[in-house]
C-alpha cells in the first residue's frame, strides 16, 4: 500500500500505529536512501557472525523484512524480532506466515527485555528513537548480552555538526524524497511529526557511544549523505 499519511495535515506526533504499519514498507523504500543495499550489507555481516545454534536479535524489527530474508539463508540459528508496536508485529506475522519464515516475534520493550547470550544484535533506524538519556544504557545492555567477538550492526540517520554542511545534507535528502514522489507538503508534515521524536547523533557520536559502552571497535561500513550503517564488535 502506498504511503499517503502526510498528504493531510498532522494532528499528532509520529508513532508506529496501524496507519503507519500498513504502509511502512513503502515508506521505507521511498524515505530511506539505498535501503535494500543497507539491508544486504547488514545481512552479510550478520550471517558471517551468526553461529549454528546462536541467537540474533533485531531491535525494533517493524515488519520483519530483515528477519524474513535471514530466515531464507539460515535454518540453524534463532532469529528474534522485538517491537513494542502491536500494529507492526501484526504486519510482520502476516509476512512471516506468507514466506514460511521461522522467526520469533515478541512484543517487548528493548530497554527492559531480558536478552539471552547472542552472537548478533541488529537495529535499523531504532536507536534514534530512543531518548538520549537512556540510549547509552541500551548500547551497554546490548554489549553485555553479546558473546565475545559478537557484533552489533546498526543503521541510523546522522547529523553533521558543521551547520552549512548539515543544512546541505538535509536539502539533498529532501531532493531524494521529492524524486520518490513525496511533495514538499508531505515532507514538511513528516518533519514536524518527528520533531523531538527522532533525535539523531553524528557519525562520530555513534562510534564513541559504542566504544564507551562495551565495544572494542566500531566503524562505519556504509553511508549515503546523512544515512549510515555501523558495525560494533565486542
Amino acid at each position: 500500500m502506498n504511503d499517503k499519511i502526510f498528504t493531510k495535515s498532522i494532528k499528532k506526533q509520529f508513532e508506529f500505529d496501524e496507519e503507519v504499519a500498513v504502509v511502512f514498507d513503502d515508506m521505507l523504500s521511498r524515505s530511506v536512501p539505498h535501503y535494500e543495499e543497507s539491508q544486504k550489507i547488514t545481512e552479510f555481516f550478520a550471517l558471517k557472525n551468526l553461529e549454528d545454534g546462536g541467537i540474533l536479535y533485531d531491535l525494533g524489527c517493524s515488519t520483519a523484512s530483515l528477519l524474513i530474508n535471514l530466515a531464507k539463508q539460515t535454518k540453524k540459528a534463532q532469529l528474534v524480532g522485538l517491537d513494542n508496536s502491536d500494529a507492526m508485529l501484526h504486519q510482520a506475522r502476516k509476512k512471516a506466515d506468507a514466506f514460511g519464515a521461522n522467526i520469533d516475534l515478541v512484543n517487548g520493550d528493548i530497554l527492559e527485555y531480558k536478552y539471552k547470550k547472542a552472537n548478533v544484535f541488529v537495529s535499523n533506524y531504532t536507536l534514534q528513537f530512543v531518548r538520549p538519556l537512556v540510549r547509552e544504557k541500551l548500547v551497554k545492555k546490548i554489549a553485555d548480552a553479546l558473546e565475545k567477538d559478537g557484533v552489533f550492526i546498526f543503521s541510523e540517520k546522522v547529523i553533521s555538526h558543521h551547520p552549512k554542511l548539515n543544512k546541505e545534507l538535509i536539502e539533498f535528502y529532501y531532493d531524494f524524497k521529492k524524486n520518490n514522489g513525496y511533495s514538499e507538503f508531505e515532507i514538511a508534515q513528516k518533519r514536524e511529526a518527528l520533531e523531538n521524536i527522532l533525535i539523531p547523533y553524528s557519525e562520530e557520536e555513534n562510534i564513541l557511544m559504542a566504544k564507551n559502552n562495551g565495544f572494542s571497535h566500531c566503524e562505519l561500513i556504509s553511508r549515503w549523505a546523512n544515512f549510515a550503517t555501523f558495525i560494533a564488535i565486542k
